[in-house]
This record gives structure tokens, sequence and C-alpha cells, in this order.
């Protein structure tokens, strides 16, 4: 609990399994991430007590228990059927959810994961609103400064005689649809997200958009996209390399032998540049999203930290640097498919294989001339160790 100003903020995440529009929406992959995972994430890492995914999709709730064990703030209920259909109401769902947890909260937080935008900053200037000011709820708008009109062609916002330029237009604050957070006693007493008084905390105008129609997945993949690009800052000394096992340790395959054992190829040469990444003061792990005991033979050999069985990669990589203390503008990655994408995206230096698949070859920091189990590890090794000799000069 944030005890220091003795409340209790609880999100819940609704997810129904039986969306009609976009069928299974909410595990529809954007750059290789489920769709709920995005909003989730940022609630993790936000100054939420504790984050509730509810939902009647079984599937979602085994991914969350599995995926989600590092961490002991997000939890999962099961919702009924009767608050998961088309017609049963948001609020029905805040309700059924509060009772099942015995209404142990101050303050209730409704995210949305179909606004993947959201981000833990977002959420936390929401919760400041409350720390700040005698409220009682809060909801996130976007101040949009288009000119809207009403059916009958009436003007809504703005004299069309008198047409404002874009610059002196204080225009109009719009719903976004991304965070709501009221008290329990004003939901308790409305049955409402909203109620009594209420703030407003702005939100990037491209949170406006939200995942309705499947076009709004190509749509939301590009600014996603250009989100993580954008946010990467200057050069620093990299001091965490990450690397993916198939396709970068290895070529991608699996060999069977005579006798029906399944077997992996590794590269000699990559392991030497590791070892002298290592001893240079680089720390160096491993993460998949499969469990063999073939990968974890060889990086035990190798004496490097692997995390195998890792699906939701961004995530898990944001927990280690937390506790690593290290920025992602001081990681290199490597992977070569689309569940690396985010990473790949987001960190100071990314490096794929010759053979990665073409998307991620695209967003590619740097596309490697070796190819995967063939020293394309060794290739980024030798890279980082001329690249951190840089600021080693430049320090003397």
């Amino acid at each position: 609990m944030n005890s220091f100003y003795n409340k209790k903020y609880v999100a819940i995440i609704p997810l129904r399994a039986g969306s009609k529009g976009i069928p299974g929406k909410n595990k529809k992959k954007i750059l290789g991430r489920p769709l709920y995972q995005w909003c989730l994430t940022e609630a993790v890492f936000s100054n939420l007590d504790e984050v509730y995914i509810f939902t009647d999709d079984l599937e979602i709730i085994d991914q969350v228990t599995s995926e989600y064990s590092w961490t002991d703030k997000v939890k999962t209920i099961l919702r009924s059927d009767i608050n998961a259909s088309d017609t049963s109401s948001t609020e029905d769902a805040m309700i059924e959810f509060s009772e099942a947890i015995n209404w142990n909260y101050t303050h209730i937080c409704l995210l949305q994961a179909t606004s993947p935008l959201t981000t833990a900053i977002d959420i936390n200037n929401v919760l400041k609103k409350f720390d700040n000011t005698n409220i009682d709820s809060c909801l996130t708008v976007v101040n949009t400064k288009r000119f809207i009109w009403d059916k009958n062609a009436k003007s809504i916002n703005y004299d069309y005689f008198n047409r404002p330029r874009r610059q002196d237009f204080e225009g109009l604050r719009i719903e976004n649809g991304a965070i709501y957070v009221t008290t329990k006693e004003q939901f308790q007493t409305t049955k409402n997200r909203l109620g009594g008084k209420i703030e407003m905390v702005e939100m990037e105008e491209d949170t406006l958009t939200e995942i309705d129609e499947i076009s709004d997945f190509i749509i939301m993949e590009k600014l996603l996209l250009h989100r993580l690009k954008v946010h990467k800052s200057g050069l620093e000394i990299l001091k965490l390399l990450v690397l993916d096992v198939d396709g970068v340790f290895t070529p991608g395959t699996v060999g069977v032998s005579n006798n029906g054992e399944l077997f992996k190829e590794f590269s000699l040469r990559d392991g030497m540049g590791l070892d002298i990444l290592r001893k240079s003061g680089v720390k160096v792990i491993v993460m998949t999203s499969e469990t063999s005991e073939i990968v974890k033979s060889r990086m035990e050999k190798l004496k490097l930290e692997l995390f195998m069985g890792v699906k939701d990669k961004f995530s898990r990589l944001n927990h280690i640097l937390m506790k690593c203390d290290i920025t992602r503008n001081q990681v290199a990655y490597v992977g070569d498919d689309v569940n690396d994408l985010v990473n790949i995206c987001s960190v100071g230096w990314s490096f794929t294989p010759f053979d990665a698949i073409p998307l991620v070859k695209e967003y590619c920091d740097i596309n490697l001339i070796n190819s995967g189990g063939d020293k394309a590890i060794r290739e980024v090794t030798d890279f980082i160790l001329k690249y951190n000799s840089r600021f080693q000069i430049e320090s003397k």
C-alpha cells in the first residue's frame, strides 16, 4: 500500500474472451506482443499497488500466471459469464471485481487494454491528482484542435467566420478511454467510474487512437514503433548484451539424429567472443521463449545467465534493468523474429543476423553480415568492444 498517503491504488484491466468485432482481440499481437500486455506492463512499472487482470479467458489467466511470476503485483480473477457478455457494462465488471476482493482499496483504477499507448508516466500523473487535490475521480483526455460540427451542420467549438489559427485555438478535451480512477466511496455511491469532483489529465494526442476495428491494429503498430524509436536518446556506454537463442546462437533449426535425439549447433567463435566481452565488464544474459535442456546445458558451459520460457521479453527486460540499475540506452540486443521487435526498437543498439525475417531487419540498427549460429554473435561482441573503447578513450 502507498502508506505515505495511507492510500491503496488497485487497478482492474477487464478483458472479454468473446469479442465480436475483432475475435480474440485482447490476444491479437502488436509487434509480437498480445494487446493486453502493453497496458499491463506499464501498470506493473507504475505506482499502482496491485494490478488485476479480470477476464473470462482462461488462456489469458494461464499466460499471466506463468509470465508475470517475477512480480507479486499482478493478479488474476475469473470474470463471470454474465459480466463478460455483449450487454454487460464495464461498471458491472468493476462492481463484481470489487466484491471479489471485498472492496479492499481506497482508489480503483480502470485501465483499458484497447489503449496500448498508455504509459506508466500517464498512470502516475493521474494518481498524483489524488495526492495533491481533494477530488473524487479523474480521467485522461486528449486536447484536440479539430473543428467539430454536429449532425445539423452547426459548428460546435469555433466560429467559422472567424476561423482561429491553430496556435491560438484552445480546442476541446476529448476522453481517450485510457485511464479512469475514482475513490471507493464515490464508486460505491454512484456505481459509476466518474462522479463527484472530477479532474482531467491530458495525454499525448496520438492516444486518441483506440483498438476498435481491425485496421486500428495497423495504425497502432506504426504509432508504437514511432514512440519506441523516438524515446531513444544520446549515446551511452553499453553495459548489457541480451541475446535470443534460436536464429542467433543457432541457425534457427533443430537437428534429429538417427536415434531420434534432438540437437542444436552452436558456434565456438561466438563463445570466445562472449567470454572476452564479459571480461571487459559487459554483462551478458540470454533470453528465450523456449524451454530446452540443450540450451540450458550450453549456457551453463558458457557461464551465461539464462531466462527460459519468456514470452513477454519486453516486461522481463524492464524488470532486469531495474534490478541492475541499467537504462535501455545502455543495452545491446540481438534478435531475429517478431517477439524480439519491441526490445529491438527500444534499446541503445540493436542487431539482427543476416538471415533474420525482413520486418526485424527493417527496424534494426545494424543488420549483421553473418547468419545466426555462424559468427553473428562474434560480430556483435567485436562491435561492442570497439564501441565501448571510445568512452574509455574519452574519459582519459
